[in-house]
Parts: C-alpha cells; structure tokens; sequence
C-alpha cells in the first residue's frame, strides 16, 4: 500500500469516527470500550453473550446413505474455525483458490468426527484406526458398499491423504498421503471396487517457483475484430502475469494412479491439469478434459482452452474427442453457450457411451434457430461416427439415465424461464421423444418433482423404478398457497399418472432422503418442527398408520430459544402482487401486552417472468427455527423481532425486463412489509433497520437511498456501482451499452448524496464473488462519508464473499449488534423507544 493510500485510509478512519461520535449514546465514556470500538481501535470484537452462544452453538452431523441405502456414514463438523488457521498462505490463480501447503482447493470447514450406522435399527458403530485429528474434506462409498474412502488434509503438516474404512470391521488405514485435490475430490472408485483412480501430486516436481521477483516484462494483452459483442463477467482471482501463470501450473499439476484396495499404484498417462478425469461405468476408459495453454487474464480456467480425449485403462490415446479453444466472453444474454463440444459424460447405463450437447446457433441466444442444441452420443469403441440423440428448441440441461428405453432429458430457456423434461428412448433411435413435462421454471405450485436415482452394481446413478419397470418415483418441495408440503409420487410412465405415497403433513415438516426399498414401502426422511431440530426417521409406507421410527435424536442446539413465535404472514403489494415472509418472534414476547419492539428486516431480491410465480408462498410455517449467526435469525437472541425473507419480486412480464423497473418495484415491495409489520403492531415505523448480504447488500443501499422507510441499514458484501460490472449482473442479460439507463438508475452510488440513514457496510477484504469486489464496499462508503452521511466501513481480512474465522463472525456480530442499538434502539428494553 503506497503512503498516500496509507494517510487516505487514516483520515477515513478519523472522519468516520466524528460522525459515529453524533449517533453514540451520550451514555458512552470519552474512553469506554463502545467508543474504542466504533474508532477501530479494539481488533476483532466479541459481541454479547446471548449472540455468542448462537455462533458456538453444535452443528448437527451430515448423513451419507450406502449405495444399498441400509448403512449410513454420519461426519461432525466442527465450530468455526480461527483466523489462524483461515490467515494460512493461500493462492489466487486462475479463478481458484488454491492452499499451497496441501496442493487443495482452499478450504476451512472439515469433519472432525466419523461413525457409521445401520438404517434399519439406528445402531451405531464406531470406526477404529482414525487419524487422531480428523479433518475430512469429503468421503465416497465403493459400489459393493464394503469400503468407505475419505480425503484427510491437515494444513499443519501439509498431508493430503487417502484412507480407506473396511465397514465390515469398521476400521480405518491411510492409503495414500500426496493426493493433490485442487480440482474436485482427487479420487473416485473404479466399477469393480477393487481400487480408486486417484490424482496425485508430480514426482520430483522441485522447488515452487517464487511468488514475487524481478519481473521478466509486462503482462500484455490484445483485441482485434470480433464476429459480435460478447459479454465477459468481472471475475476474480485471475491470472495477473506469466509469473502467476507458473505458480498455477506447479500446484495444479496432477499425476493421475490407479491405487489397489493395499495401496499399491501405477501411473496412467501424462501429468497434467485435468478439469475432469471419469472412469466409464465398465472400467475399460477414462474421459479426460485436460487444460491447455495459452492461459488468459480476463477469464478462469474453465474457459482456458482444453483437450477431451478418451484414454484406455493404461492412460493411452483410445480417442480424441475435441480440443476446445479458450473463450474469453459469450454473446449477450443469460442462454448464451460456448460452441463446440460440452457437458459431456458417460452414459450410466451403458458400458462405455459418451454423451454430449453442441450449440447450433452459434451459442448466441439473438440468433433465429429452430434448433438450439443437439445431443450426441457415441459408444466404444469410437470407430463409428456420433448418432444425433435430440435436437432441442432450447438449452440441454442435463439426462438421468435408467435403461435403454428410458431416460429423462431436460431443456431450459432462460429468457422465458421455460423448462421442458422428455422421455427419450436411447436406444431406440426410431422412438420418437414423448414430452411429460412443459412448464414455468419458476411456479413452485405446479412442479412435479425432481427424478428418484439409485446407485447401481457400478456406482452409477440410475432412475429409481419398480420392479416391473413402469413406474419411476418423484420426490417435490410440495409448494402450496398453505407453504411447502414435501411429497413422494410414483409416477407410471405409460400413463403418466402419479400416485402419491407420502405428504408432509401439519404440524411437523417432513422432507423425503431416499426411498429404501425397490416398491417404495419404505422411505428415509427428516422430520423437524418450530421448537424441534431436524432429526432422520424411517417411514412405512405400506401400513398408513404406522409411526415414523427415530434414528437420530439430535438435541435442540440453543435450548434457551426454544419458544421463538413464527408465523408465515401474507399481504399485497399496492398493485396487488401477493407478498409472504417469516415473522418470527423473540421467546416470552407479546405485542398487545409488551407493545412494539425494533425490528430487523433482511432479504434478498427475486426476478420473475410472472406477477403469479412471483405471489407464491414459499417456505413453511411448521420449519425448524433455526438460530444461525449468518441470518437475522440471530438478533431473536437479543430480543429483536425479525422479518426475514419477505418476498421482493421485480417482475418482467412478456417483452419486458423486469429491471426496467427495479426501483419503483424494490420500493413497492419495502412499503407493503413495513406497513404489514406496523399494522400487527409488533413495531413502529421509527424502529425498523433493513439488511441483506450481496444483493441483499444491493437491495439495502437502494432502499435507503430512494426511502425514508428505514432507520437504519446494514449492508455486508455488496455491489453498488454498476459500472463495474458493465456485462451483466445477477438475473440482468443486458451489458452496460444496451442498457445504460437501466444500468445507471439501479445503482445505489449514483444516489449515494440521498443516504440519509446510517449504514453500516461489512466486507470480506479477499472477495472472490463475482462482481463483488472489495472496492465495492470502499467507494460506497467514501461517497457517504463524502457527502455527509453517516456510514461504517468494517473490512474483515483473509474473508472471502462468505466469511469463516470464528473471529470474523463474531466481529460481524458485534458490529452490527451496536449498529442496531445505535440506531434503532435496544430490543430487550421491550417497548420501542424515540431515538436519542
């Protein structure tokens, strides 16, 4: 940082603390520790003990279901970790973020305990021969079910291990210790479970090359004419100069091994950086996507160029498939697609058959064509030429495999979100593809569910059916006027009749896991209430009054806020769109006995096609109230009343785009929550703070810019200036040069000298979000400041776009715990009280 930078940021730090100085309670000492803090003066800051133990408070284990689904591997997470350890050295390069002590992707959260459990009694079995100190970065179940393998890194030492669990025994033992994970797992199984294909780190690779020097010239780079206007993101985290462009290269490089059950390996092939390496369902080939030069400075790796070949099971050529050249930018518009091969994958219900999807517009979504896409396929051994699977009228958006005569494939298009699912027969070239569904992607109400998958004997998700082969199963969020009501369907395929096996049912909220058996008599789900945390259960399906069964019994994490009143509140719009949120209440508070208390609002804008998609109710009243230190949720603990994710739809209707009208809507949208919220009587219109992280962020430096409807705001990891994200942001297809006065109007900087409430802007110092960078947060707050407003700039080091030290959070807390007291006044005096 130069010395003006360093002066410049002094007298930032100066003038902020004058203006906070006006809005301190005339209670605080000259020297009290408040005032110290809103100086800066004090480092990380804990704030109180009833918002502490919402952030200290235990996590409950995640549930990995066996290929079988009658055994499940349970992992602990551990608290936060600390600024130690999320401070250690980490790489941007490339778009990615890379810890070069254990050649990972750089990570902080790890499972920090393991054990088994049998699904049909709840039994659980511990697992001998761990690492003392576990830190799990993953884990993958073998096929046959026998074998567990994890991925255990430990920054301390540098080891990137494999370890395998014998389930039969329940016992642990490491396999490997050089794995190198910057891209994905680093392992997978092979079909036969006898042994993984593992990415390792290079041999004899040397000494890094050194991060800083003498440099050896100038980053350069060139345009020249282009075919048409194409849209490159702000993307974070690139490649700055040939010296970033070797550190990248050293530290992805990856040597791929085939490693035994005993740990004994063989190389396969070359080293190198491979964005993807899938063995085929029979074993007998890999697909490789191997990264090529010349890398860019504009765009991340997965836009650098790469060659798809198919290699044999000893890592020779068996066939190339493309070599795709680097893309720096798309055409305009949210459909826009690279042209060329892409998405491709193995077939998983055949032994060796690639699947892939070309553009045949030229990935331009402006461009007239009756076909958008067209899906190919070719089998081993790659001597005949790709037979044309589908041609859409849209984007491909993915196939779930069941057999030769039945597969689900599925078209989107963006602009209109429309989404279509066919049924295809792959086999059968002369089966004309039959359409199930055509629907709005964004009406809840009317979705019929997402496709059940099994594993198969190869480890390969397959479609779900019955026994006799009719019928697959549908597993749906259950969206209803009455809030979300999670279903199970099994759905004939001939008939197209579904038949439902399983509702969630008031008062508890019950989400289906997975069907345990082939007729789908028995399903695995979770069940949690207001006052009762998610906890796993078996359901019988056959016997229609049988009893859930516990597996779990997962305590209440904060005991002393059980009793948080909820209610999922409806109201209008002035144009009539119909609006929800969550109101929740803090535990022993009345509004008619206590009167109104300060509220905290927090929420997150929506973009909709149609004023009905965007009137449905979302969520469900009969949910877990889960106090976490990341939502609004938190100040409950302090006595606040919060009213977390009322609905802000900005609707487009037809030709139109809804951000033609973002502000008039945005504000539409706060009048109806607040007058709803002051109509219950559970606040008053001087008492209302509003907030939101990264366009939530957005939303919240707008509302206070164009309304006088909130006290107060809290702003963490936005984006504010819209011409530094000239080629869209968010839902907006349109660049900066199509769409200039939109562009202008949304941006809360450009109307920085309205900001007539405090601020209080948080944000990560290491940023890697798209569009949100640093500098964000800093140019907002100086123009506040600048023009007389009264702001707080709180800038966390070492943070990404969602922060992770413990410290941070804390610090996060305290912040903004003081910015509400400050501003709209503490919560547990009861009454809402005139501002000071």
């Amino acid at each position: 940082m130069s010395k003006h930078a360093r002066r410049s940021r002094r007298w930032t730090g100066l003038v902020l603390s004058m203006a906070l100085l006006a809005v301190v309670p005339q209670a605080w000492s000259a020297d009290s520790p408040q005032v110290a803090a809103a100086k800066g003066e004090t480092g990380y800051e804990l704030p109180s003990a009833a918002l502490q133990a919402v952030v200290d408070a235990p996590r409950a284990p995640s549930l990995f279901l066996s290929p079988r689904r009658d055994v499940a591997a349970l992992m602990q997470m551990p608290s936060l970790p600390s600024i130690q350890v999320v401070a250690q050295p980490e790489l941007k390069l490339a778009g990615i973020r890379i810890n070069p002590r254990t050649f990972s992707d750089s990570r902080f959260s790890f499972g920090e305990k393991l054990w088994l459990m049998n699904v049909a009694d709840g039994k659980e079995l511990q697992i001998s021969g761990l690492p003392p100190q576990l830190s799990i970065a993953g884990l993958a179940w073998s096929p046959d079910q026998k074998w567990l393998a994890f991925n255990q890194v430990d920054a301390a030492s540098g080891a990137n291990e494999l370890w395998l669990v014998d389930v039969a025994s329940a016992s642990a033992r490491r396999v490997r210790t050089d794995l190198n994970t910057v891209f994905g797992d680093g392992y997978q199984w092979l079909p036969d479970s006898r042994g993984l294909i593992v990415m390792t780190r290079v041999a004899n690779a040397g000494d890094p090359p050194p991060a800083d020097g003498v440099p050896t010239g100038p980053a350069v780079q060139q345009t020249g004419k282009s075919t048409g206007v194409v849209s490159i993101r702000t993307y974070q985290d690139l490649l700055k100069n040939q010296a970033d462009a070797k550190l990248f290269d050293y530290y992805a490089n990856a040597q791929p091994m085939q490693v035994s059950l005993d740990g004994q390996a063989r190389a396969i092939g070359m080293a190198g950086i491979y964005l993807g390496l899938s063995v085929s369902p029979d074993g007998n080939y890999l697909l490789s996507q191997r990264v090529q030069r010349p890398y860019s400075y504009v765009v991340p790796v997965g836009s650098f160029p790469r060659r798809i070949e198919v290699l044999d099971r000893n890592g020779q050529l068996a066939h190339s498939v493309a070599s795709r050249p680097l893309v720096e930018g798309l055409p305009t518009g949210n459909d826009a697609e690279v042209t060329g091969v892409r998405d491709i994958s193995w077939r998983a219900d055949a032994p060796a058959t690639l699947v892939w999807a070309e553009a045949q517009d030229g990935g331009d979504p402006n461009r007239d064509a009756k076909v958008r896409d067209a899906v190919f396929m070719q089998a081993a051994p790659f001597e005949k030429p790709p037979v044309t699977l589908a041609q859409l009228g849209s984007r491909f958006a993915g196939i779930t495999w069941g057999r030769g005569d039945l597969a689900l494939l599925s078209e989107s298009w963006w602009k209109t979100r429309n989404t279509k699912t066919w049924r295809i027969a792959p086999d059968d070239a002369a089966q004309s593809p039959q359409l199930l569904w055509d629907r709005d992607a964004q009406d809840r109400y009317n979705d019929p569910g997402r496709a059940g998958v099994v594993r198969d004997v190869n480890g390969r998700s397959r479609l779900q059916t019955t026994a006799d082969g009719r019928s697959i199963f549908l597993y749906g969020q259950g969206a209803s006027p009455e809030g979300d009501r999670p279903f199970v369907d099994r759905f004939d395929i001939e008939s197209r009749k579904a038949t439902r096996l399983f509702h969630s049912q008031a008062p508890v909220y019950s989400a289906p896991v997975a069907l345990l058996d082939q007729e789908g008599e028995s399903l695995l789900l979770t069940r949690e209430s207001p006052d009762a945390p998610s906890n796993f259960y078996v359901q019988s399906l056959a016997q229609a009054d049988a009893a859930p069964r516990a597996l779990t019994h997962f305590a209440h994490p904060l005991p002393q806020l059980k009793g948080v009143q909820k209610e999922q509140i409806r109201y209008k719009r002035a144009d009539g769109v119909d609006l929800t949120a969550t109101l929740l209440l803090p535990p022993g508070y009345d509004p008619k006995r206590d009167g109104p208390r300060p509220l905290l609002m927090w929420a997150y804008p929506g973009e909709f096609k149609s004023a009905a998609a965007a009137s449905q109710v979302t969520d469900s009243p009969y949910r877990f109230n889960a106090i976490s230190y990341w939502g609004p949720q938190a100040f409950l603990a302090k006595g606040y009343v919060v009213l977390a994710s009322p609905t802000m739809p900005i609707i487009g209707e037809g030709d139109k785009e809804p951000n033609d009208t973002y502000i008039e809507q945005l504000v539409a949208n706060a009048q109806a929550a607040v007058d709803e919220v002051v109509r219950r009587g559970v606040t008053d219109r001087e008492h209302i703070a509003i907030g939101g992280h990264s366009y939530g962020a957005f939303m919240t430096a707008n509302l206070l810019a164009h309304t006088r409807l909130f006290k107060a705001g809290i702003a963490r990891s936005g984006a504010y200036n819209r011409t530094l994200t000239p080629f869209g942001f968010q839902a907006e297809e349109r660049n900066y040069w199509q769409a200039q006065e939109v562009y202008q109007k949304m941006a809360p900087f450009n109307y920085a000298d309205r900001i007539k409430d405090p601020i209080l802007f948080i944000h990560g110092v290491d940023d890697n979000n798209s569009g949100t960078f640093p500098l964000q947060s800093e140019r907002m707050f100086a123009a506040v400041k600048g023009l007389g407003g009264t702001a707080r700039l709180v800038m966390l080091p070492n943070e990404s776009h969602a922060y992770r030290a413990r410290e941070s959070i804390m610090t996060m807390l305290a912040e903004s715990e003081r910015w509400l007291e400050q501003t709209i006044g503490p919560a547990e005096q009861g009454k809402a009280k005139k501002k000071r």
